[in-house]
């Protein structure tokens, strides 16, 4: 059996950090790697959906990855998304994520083009041969990238000795217990839908990647507590709390990470710039959805003790 304790817990989705003329900081990517460190999670998923890797080139990526290792100075779990929308780019970031000593390397599937499975198969079998060393986690995302991992392309995936896991975005909770149940002790499921964080680990998840977590770890890491501790009465009070936090961070006219990034400067003097476009920046009424939303986690917080 793999040991895989160094995946189980709360890693939260990293944030895409920029300058003030819109290019990657690595002054920022340094300070919010050691924010988490901070934080106490248990580590970072970087350059995913979170890190607006959709928008950002094989340079971009390799700069962000490299800053993160840097000042994580081996503190994190550190899961590196290397998908590119061409096999030939992903492999390349594949083998420098392993050149870095990345825990592991994640993948979505290709999207725009349906492909057969055969051909997804192929694709992440591809990159993760690029780093033949580094575990690899595939990435269920299916609302977002057009085409699902079946239980017949898991169970092909498996065949894989390098294949730890599923980062499991899709909203029915059940595919965790599938996918679970499939794979059996050697795999890490995660849950990705934050507002569903206890349901997933109540079903069968071990560990948790988050886009909002960033924003709150603390509150994160008192849910996976309260779950830990079968206290799921507290539990589910506050993930109705978070779930309240999230909802208000997604009302905004401007993307929900442009409104993350101005919570954390206004709760822990982050400064990460914006979003990229076309990701929508925030307008100057969205300030009102960012005060609330810092003003409801710091409630949160002194309420739970965090």
């Amino acid at each position: 059996m793999r040991e895989l304790s160094k995946y189980k817990g709360v890693i939260p989705a990293f944030y895409a950090c920029y300058d003030q003329e819109g290019n990657i900081s690595p002054r920022g990517v340094q300070a919010l790697t050691r924010y988490f460190v901070e934080k106490g999670v248990k580590g970072v998923y970087v350059n995913g959906s979170s890190g607006e890797c959709i928008y950002q080139s094989v340079e971009d990526r390799k700069i962000v990855l490299e800053n993160v290792c840097e000042a994580a100075g081996g503190r994190l779990t550190i899961i590196a998304h290397v998908a590119c929308n061409n096999t030939k780019d992903s492999m390349e970031l594949a083998a420098h994520a392993e050149s870095l000593g990345v825990d592991a390397i994640a993948a979505i599937p290709p999207i725009y083009f349906r492909l057969p499975e055969h051909a997804i198969a192929r694709y992440w079998n591809d990159i993760s041969g690029a780093a033949p060393d580094t575990d690899f986690v595939i990435y269920n995302i299916p609302q977002l990238a057009g085409v699902a991992l079946t239980m017949s392309l898991f169970e092909e995936m498996r065949k894989n000795p390098r294949v730890i896991g599923v980062k499991n975005s899709s909203m029915p909770v059940q595919d965790i217990q599938m996918f679970r149940q499939a794979g059996g002790e050697d795999y890490v499921i995660f849950n990705g839908p934050d507002e569903q964080f206890i349901s997933g680990l109540a079903i069968g998840a071990e560990g948790g990647i988050g886009g909002t977590y960033g924003a709150m770890p603390e509150l994160f890491l008192r849910l996976e507590e309260y779950v830990k501790a079968n206290e799921m009465e507290k539990a589910r009070a506050l993930q109705y709390t978070v779930n309240e936090i999230i909802y208000k961070m997604c009302s905004a006219q401007g993307n929900m990470y442009g409104v993350i990034k101005a919570v954390l400067e206004r709760n822990e003097g982050l400064k990460l710039g914006g979003v990229r476009e076309p990701l929508p920046p925030l307008v100057e009424s969205d300030m009102a959805v960012v005060k609330e939303a810092a003003h409801l986690i710091r409630e949160a917080k002194e309420k739970y003790a965090v």
